[in-house]
């Protein structure tokens, strides 16, 4: 019994080996980009000196204002890394499946301008919505949050 014991331990202990052999199903987009660039330089001491990216949005908060329910809205949402290092967004997340984003996939260069471009749809919605889209990025701090709002109304009947 003890031996059949041991023997079942070693083969659980080599299945969890086994499991965790470091494959991911990466897909191409984020194979390319090399976890060199995606460090965020900035130690926790606050060393300035290194180059570091910096992502300022002309606006985080945009509302649509009245939304006929049903309706896909698209709202971009204009973006400058200001700092002085190649900046990585290495993920874009809603808070809901009815909203959905597209972002750069390549380094964004200092100076440069690009967009999140975010689509919100308000089917099966009813009044005040608030959604979110969360930004990862290798910048100080790590997280952005981007924030769209409306209303949806239900359409007119036809007359």
């Amino acid at each position: 019994m003890k031996k059949l014991l041991l023997v079942l331990s070693f083969i659980s202990i080599g299945l969890i080996f086994s499991s965790c052999n470091g494959s991911s199903n990466k897909n191409k987009a984020e194979e390319e980009i090399s976890t060199d660039v995606v460090k965020n330089n900035k130690s926790a001491e606050g060393n300035e000196d290194k180059p570091m990216p910096k992502l300022v949005f002309e606006e985080t908060t945009h509302d649509f204002g009245k939304i006929i329910r049903g309706e896909k809205l698209k709202y971009r949402f204009k973006f400058k890394n200001t700092g002085n290092a190649d900046l990585i967004i290495s993920k874009v997340s809603t808070s809901c499946g009815c909203t959905a984003s597209n972002y750069p996939r390549r380094p964004v260069k200092p100076g440069e301008e690009s967009y999140i471009d975010v689509v919100f749809n308000s089917a099966h919605k009813r009044g005040k919505q608030h959604k979110t889209v969360t930004i990862l990025a290798n910048t100080q701090p790590n997280k952005t949050v981007l924030h769209i709002t409306g209303t949806v109304v239900m359409p007119e009947k036809d007359k």
